[in-house]
């Protein structure tokens, strides 16, 4: 009589490799160990670095009496020029010195207004010219949204190349296409004026961010995944997930930053697009057009280059 085994007793019979216990627990031990680092590094002390703030009045004496480095003072001829430019991003805040007021943007976030109450204690009034919206008391729902289509964009790149590591490119371009459109269009729904109103944008304006987001990080996961094997899931979470996460400015902008991740605030998917959210819903399209041109220089070149390795892989399997 035969005798059939079944999957799971050839499993429970094959003795276990080494590596198969050791190397999760690596892996999750660096893995862990770099977030704490970086996002630590980042801001367990945070204050900023030549953050700019206008001034109007006399910004050379004014610029004496604050402590050296943090920000940089910027002159305007007049208060309405000053308020332009914190509407526009073009500065975080602005101190009218005639008046002893503050101007700052609410949309920056708490922590920024929190900065600038204690660097002009001396200020009389303090207005906020651009307040979150209704639905986002805390100006934080925009870290949110983009953090999970940063998530959503990973996984799909790492489950993708999982299932089926030689897919062909265009099937795999149809697969992040679909799965893009659909997860940008429904966070643009959620965290828009449909759902939450917590980006309080034009609805088709956001929905082209988050479409391009998700793709971006979904491409470059899948390049990664494709040039280093196994160890593409550690790589993609480093630089994906915790550099680009902890360098997106959802919840402290880019000035906040030391001087080693600071750049890659203007690089990588994450801050590109959180960039360009905090744009399209407050700031005047400030980091729009930018954001979505490099989110699609980013989505192009993942795929592109899986499709130039598939293709060298191709060649040498025909010369064997």
């Amino acid at each position: 009589m035969i005798r059939m085994q079944t999957p799971l007793v050839d499993e429970i019979r094959t003795p276990p490799k080494p590596k198969s216990v050791v190397i999760p627990a690596v892996v999750g031990l660096v893995i862990g160990s770099i977030f704490i680092l970086i996002f630590l590094a980042a801001f367990h002390a945070p204050r900023p670095h030549a953050m700019p703030i206008g001034v109007v009045g006399s910004a050379a004496q004014l610029q004496q009496q604050l402590p050296p480095g943090l920000i940089e003072l910027v002159p305007y001829d007049s208060p309405t020029a000053a308020r332009d430019a914190v509407t526009h991003r073009e500065v975080y805040g602005a101190y009218l010195a005639g008046e002893r007021e503050l101007l700052y943007a609410g949309a920056n976030g708490p922590g920024v207004t929190g900065t600038l109450e204690g660097l002009f204690p001396a200020a009389a009034t303090r207005t906020d010219v651009l307040p979150t919206s209704a639905g986002d008391t805390r100006g934080l729902s925009i870290f949110y949204a983009g953090f999970g289509l940063v998530l959503g964009g990973f996984l799909f790149g790492l489950v993708s190349y999982q299932m089926a590591p030689r897919l062909p490119v265009r099937l795999r371009a149809l697969s992040l296409a679909g799965f893009a459109v659909t997860a940008g269009v429904a966070a643009a729904l959620i965290a828009g004026r449909t759902g939450f109103n917590a980006l309080p944008g034009n609805p088709a304006v956001i929905a082209s961010v988050t479409v391009l987001l998700a793709m971006a990080v979904g491409s470059a996961t899948l390049f990664l995944m494709r040039i280093a094997g196994p160890a593409g899931t550690m790589l993609a979470s480093l630089v994906l997930l915790i550099l680009g996460n902890a360098t997106g400015g959802g919840t402290l902008p880019s000035p906040y930053l030391p001087g080693w991740l600071a750049p890659l605030s203007h690089v990588l998917p994450a801050g590109l697009g959180i960039r360009a959210l905090q744009g399209v819903s407050y700031f005047h399209h400030d980091g729009y057009v930018l954001g979505v041109v490099l989110l699609a220089v980013w989505s192009a070149a993942g795929l592109g280059l899986v499709r130039l390795i598939d293709l060298r892989a191709d060649a040498q399997r025909a010369l064997i």
